[in-house]
């Protein structure tokens, strides 16, 4: 049960540092305030931030799913990471966190599209919005990449419970978006001063978070490597 409730309480946690990484909090904030813009009703302006959150989880879920599956389908795959998995995870974390930490960095983004195409998602209503939030959820940047496949994919893959955890990391991507999406709805004026607060707690957040996974991926090298090389 412990294991169970450290495990989803970690996937939600990296969801919501996703959410509220820079290039993901800024695109969130752009894609629900420019749905606000296109909509008369509040109703309908929270409703379409509830979609848009809803085609993030379920872009990142699948996604996740998808390579969880892919690599435990093939025998060979799925014997060499229930073989080695506790091996690799530690190297796995402690990169990850390196570059939560801004020590390493590197170039990575995934699909995207035209201002143009945006613009008229945008304004297409609630399937508009579902589908804007899809394609920013998988448009990666290097904060979000590290922490989808440096350290939800390895939790997954080393988690009883592996398969739900992608659902609540998508969970986590979608509740800061909920959030500002219901204060675009009540009309509330100082939404930029309310991103920069977020914008300063995800910095200490992503530092903390770092820390921690540089710890703990020292400590599986440790456990998983090196006390098996001075005990052989």
């Amino acid at each position: 049960m412990m294991e169970m409730l450290v495990g989803f309480l970690s996937a939600l946690w990296l969801g919501i540092l996703t959410s509220i990484s820079p290039c993901p909090l800024a695109t969130n904030i752009a894609a629900v305030s420019f749905i606000s813009k296109k909509i008369a009703h509040p109703k309908a302006v929270l409703l379409s931030g509830v979609f848009y959150s809803l085609g993030r989880m379920i872009a990142y879920a699948v996604l996740a799913l998808a390579i969880i599956f892919s690599l435990l389908s093939v025998q060979q795959s799925a014997l060499f990471l229930q073989k080695y998995m506790n091996k690799l995870l530690g190297p796995v974390l402690i990169v990850a966190g390196l570059f939560l930490l801004d020590i390493l960095k590197f170039n990575f983004s995934g699909f995207s599209i035209g201002q143009d195409r945006q613009t008229s998602l945008a304004g297409a209503g609630i399937g508009g919005a579902f589908a804007l939030g899809i394609i920013f959820a998988l448009s990666f940047c290097p904060i979000s990449a590290a922490l989808f496949f440096g350290s939800l994919i390895p939790l997954s893959l080393n988690h009883k419970f592996g398969a739900i955890l992608p659902f609540v990391y998508g969970i986590g991507t979608g509740l800061p978006v909920f959030i500002f999406s219901v204060m675009i709805a009540m009309g509330v004026k100082s939404l930029s001063q309310w991103f920069d607060k977020v914008t300063k707690i995800e910095l200490y957040a992503r530092k903390a978070t770092g820390i921690i996974f540089v710890i703990v991926g020292l400590y599986y090298v440790w456990v998983h490597i090196l006390s098996s090389l001075l005990h052989s």
